[in-house]
């Protein structure tokens, strides 16, 4: 284990919400879309299944994007604006099956805070253990999804999605035949 479940779930939440909107089609459009992500991902407390919501949380995914590019410092910087802006209060929780862990918002508070403040917190984990490169973008020929790599060794090269591992593992093999024949 690298990192508390909580942190990996957060992170691998944070890298979904993310791809919603990488591929040709974005699937955080409606609603619905945004009912359906919160189901898969787990997400607990108040929603409020409004356009202002979806918005919100689509300006979120806006600002998260952007640190997967971000130097430590940087990130670092922008990881505390998040936690300042949803009022983050560390407190101490436990639900749903889950033992304790921390939560650093108020189940009532609007949806994209606590997902703002949510993702902050993994983040600081990543930011704190100098591990900020395991946040990564697939390297796939046309793939442009991004994912958090929580191997032992960093060595994860390709998103779980989309099957560019599998498709660039056959063409080098495919390489290899074609170079002994």
């Amino acid at each position: 284990m690298l990192f508390a479940h909580d942190t990996d779930v957060a992170l691998v939440a944070t890298a979904a919400l993310i791809n919603t909107g990488r591929d040709d089609v974005d699937t955080l459009s409606t609603t619905g879309e945004l009912r359906d992500f919160l189901d898969d991902q787990g997400y607990t407390g108040r929603r409020d299944g409004d356009a202002a919501e979806l918005d919100a949380v689509r300006a979120l995914r806006t600002r998260l994007d952007t640190l997967w590019q971000l130097g430590i410092d940087d990130a670092a910087h922008e990881v505390n604006v998040m936690l300042r802006e949803a009022d983050a209060r560390p407190y101490l929780t436990r639900h749903d099956g889950w033992d304790w862990h921390i939560h650093v918002t108020e189940p009532e508070a609007p949806l994209a805070d606590r997902m703002a403040a949510e993702n902050a917190m993994a983040l600081i984990d990543l930011i704190r253990t100098d591990q900020l490169s395991r946040l990564k973008t697939c390297a796939g020929e046309d793939c442009r999804l991004v994912f958090i790599d929580l191997s032992r060794n960093r060595s994860r090269r390709f998103c779980s999605d989309g099957g560019c591992g599998n498709r660039a593992h056959v063409a080098a093999y495919r390489r290899r035949r074609a170079e002994q024949d």
